[in-house]
Order: C-alpha cells, then sequence, then structure tokens
C-alpha cells in the first residue's frame, strides 16, 4: 500500500520574525512536490505567526504540549491551545525533551494520548544513543520507547512516527540508509505483531538526524523510510530539495 511521503522541518528554538518570514517566503514560492505532505514545527510564541503566513498546503506543529487542557502548569501549552492557533499537529518525545529536559517515557504516552483525543495529529520521536547503538541494544531501546507511545494510541492514521538516532543529530552524522531501513523494517515487523498487520502498513515511519539535500534522495529510496524530520536544514531553502526528494 502507499503511503504518502511526509516532511516535517523541526525548527527548534530558531529564528525570529524577521528570519522565519523569509523562510515562510521561500517555502511558499518554492516548487514543491503536491504528493508530499509538508509540516513545519515553529517554537509555539510563533505558531500564529507562522500558520497565518504560511501557504495552507504546508502544515504546522508545535514542538512540545502539555497532558492536560488547562491548568496551573506555568509555561506549558495544551493541544487546545495549538489548535486554537489553527495548528493541528505537534511534535512529541523528541530526543532534546527526553534526554536535556528528562521525559520519561510514560509522561511522552500520556502527552501522545491527550493530544490525539484532542485531535491533533502527533510526530511521535523515538531513537537511541550512541552507546546503546554501541551495546547492540538499538530495538530494546526503539521498542520499548515505541510500546509507551502505542499504548496510547487508538486512532493510528493521526500519528507519524519518527525514528531519530540521537547520535545522528545535529552532529552531521548520519545513519546510513541502510541503517534507516533496518531500524524502520524492525518497527514495522513490531508494530505488524504488538497492534495489527493494518496499521504496520499504513503508519508512516520517518527518518530523522542530520538529513540534508545530500543525504535525502538515497534515504527516500529505501523501502521504509516514509519521508523525514529535519532538523537545521529545515531553516535553510535546501529543505525544499528536502521535501522533492522523492520527484
Amino acid at each position: 500500500m502507499s503511503r504518502k511521503f511526509f516532511v516535517g522541518g523541526n525548527w527548534k528554538m530558531n529564528g525570529d520574525k524577521k528570519s522565519l518570514g523569509e523562510l515562510i517566503q521561500t517555502l511558499n514560492a518554492g516548487k514543491v512536490d503536491p504528493n508530499v505532505e509538508v509540516v513545519c514545527g515553529a517554537p509555539s510564541i510563533y505558531l500564529d505567526f507562522v500558520r497565518s503566513k504560511l501557504d495552507p498546503k504546508f502544515g504546522v506543529a508545535a514542538q512540545n504540549c502539555y497532558k492536560v487542557p488547562k491548568g496551573a502548569f506555568t509555561g506549558e501549552i495544551s493541544p487546545a491551545m495549538i489548535k486554537d492557533c489553527g495548528v493541528n499537529w505537534v511534535i512529541l518525545g523528541h530526543s532534546e525533551r527526553r534526554h536535556v529536559f528528562g521525559e520519561s517515557d510514560e509522561l511522552i504516552g500520556q502527552k501522545t494520548a491527550h493530544a490525539l483525543e484532542s485531535g491533533l495529529g502527533v510526530i511521535a520521536c523515538i531513537g537511541e544513543k550512541l552507546d546503546e547503538r554501541e551495546g547492540g541494544i538499538t530495538e530494546k531501546v526503539v521498542f520499548s520507547q515505541t510500546k509507551f507511545i502505542a499504548d496510547n494510541v487508538k486512532d493510528w492514521s493521526k500519528v507519524v512516527l519518527a525514528y531519530e538516532p540521537v547520535w545522528a543529530i545535529g552532529t552531521g552524522k548520519t545513519a546510513s540508509p541502510q541503517q534507516a531501513q533496518e531500524v524502520h523494517e524492525k518497527l514495522r515487523e513490531w508494530l505488524k505483531s504488538n497492534v495489527s498487520e493494518a496499521v504496520a502498513n499504513s503508519v508512516r515511519i520517518i527518518y530523522g538526524g542530520s538529513v540534508t539535500g545530500g543525504t535525502c534522495k538515497e534515504l527516500a529510496s529505501q523501502k521504509d523510510v516514509d519521508g523525514f524530520l529535519v532538523g537545521g536544514a529545515s531553516l535553510k531553502p535546501e529543505f525544499i530539495e528536502i521535501i522533492n526528494a522523492k520527484a
């Protein structure tokens, strides 16, 4: 079955109205493959600004949210607030949330459940650190992280799984196309055994970790790589090249 190619841009804590405005102009004017779903992850303070300026053919994502609709949670934002800005996606479980801010698998699962119940699409991130890959426990780590997410998902049509080996994020190291394909294939097998064959066949598993204009085409040609979650390169004009990796 054909899965629609999905390219997410994670802008992280970067940009201001001037630079993001220029990036948005570049994206709006760019020739992009109409068969690709594109979603840009903006800093929460700019969600409204980005959604109002970016061509409607592009989706917008928040980079995080909390697990309840409202309350005394200073500094957090809720799925309801994200939707109120006209934004329909959220990135959850990114390695920086896990390893810089100490978010647990359990919390990420709770956030996923609440975001989906609130009608947001979720880009759910999983991935192993360098010592875990070198220790030969990549599968154990990513399956465990995936289970906490899967236990909180009722409707998989709103979920995109992003496999991001932590050792390849912002380091300039990219998992080889073969390494990426191997993990994606194993993840699909895990979904088949633990969720259902239909979900395993339909859910999009995208790759993140130093994806560039130079590496995207070969990665995109792998059978189980259904797109990308792009960090640094999503702030540059080459993001259009990455969106068009399959064209």
